[in-house]
């Protein structure tokens, strides 16, 4: 279900039944001459197509925020189409979308993100604007809901011990990799080379110009002349059994 399609007797019965609710997190960012900007955002939103097609009443999707930390490692912004947007102005409003959909009732928050997380652990500007984002979120909605020293009360005493039950507050926000360790282990991880365009070529065809491809101006994209939706099939399919555990299907 998307989100700004629902009326709001759908979103109580979302939150009755505990459904995820996803948002999608892109960057604009040159991807070679042969891929759309939005290739990271593209990845995730077209994943999340599939997904929900599967289930359409299991899953809420947000509407995609697009505008990431993109950097300009890769090329600058002229004629490029890189987009950065500085992390440090992302996390407040990530803190209050978070907190909106707290609010609304929501306990089952997802961000899922395609940008600079081949080492997710470390983090990078985006996808950690985000995870701060989240965490700042839920203290504060604790606070609101539950009142400064909620922590502290006798009545929490059993607050670690209730974890294994799903009852830890930190768990209603979490952002995950599009591609976990175990997926790049088995399938390329570039950017604008075998893997993605593969991906884009199984995902969203219409997008990729291989006749634009230039694989001796960029050495990054060399390896796209090899790309193939057969092997892009392969990747969404590692991605769809990660996401589905991850959102708890």
């Amino acid at each position: 279900m998307r989100f700004e399609l629902m009326r709001p007797h759908q979103i109580r019965d979302a939150i009755s039944r505990n459904l995820p609710a996803v948002l999608p997190i892109g960057v604009m960012e040159y991807h070679g001459e042969h891929l759309g900007v939005g290739m990271d955002l593209l990845a995730v939103t077209c994943v999340l197509d599939r997904l929900e097609a599967e289930a359409p009443a299991d899953i809420v999707i947000l509407p995609p925020f697009a505008y990431g930390a993109a950097s300009y490692a890769v090329a600058p912004p002229e004629g490029t189409g890189s987009l950065h947007v500085d992390a440090g102005r992302i996390a407040p409003m990530a803190e209050d979308l978070f907190l909106g959909l707290l609010r609304i009732g929501f306990r089952n928050i997802h961000g899922v993100i395609h940008h600079q997380t081949e080492n997710f652990a470390a983090g990078m500007p985006t996808d950690l604007a985000f995870r701060f984002a989240g965490r700042q979120a839920v203290f504060r909605h604790l606070e609101r809901e539950r009142g400064e020293g909620w922590w502290g009360r006798a009545d929490t005493q059993d607050y670690y011990a209730q974890h294994p039950t799903g009852a830890d507050p930190f768990n209603w926000v979490r952002v995950h990799p599009l591609m976990t360790p175990e997926i790049m282990a088995r399938y390329p991880f570039d950017h604008a080379g075998l893997g993605e365009t593969s991906l884009m070529l199984a995902l969203a065809p219409e997008t990729v110009e291989m006749d634009r491809l230039d694989d001796t101006t960029a050495w990054y994209t060399a390896s796209a002349t090899q790309a193939s939706a057969a092997l892009g099939e392969r990747g969404v399919a590692a991605i769809l059994a990660h996401l589905r555990q991850a959102f708890g299907g």
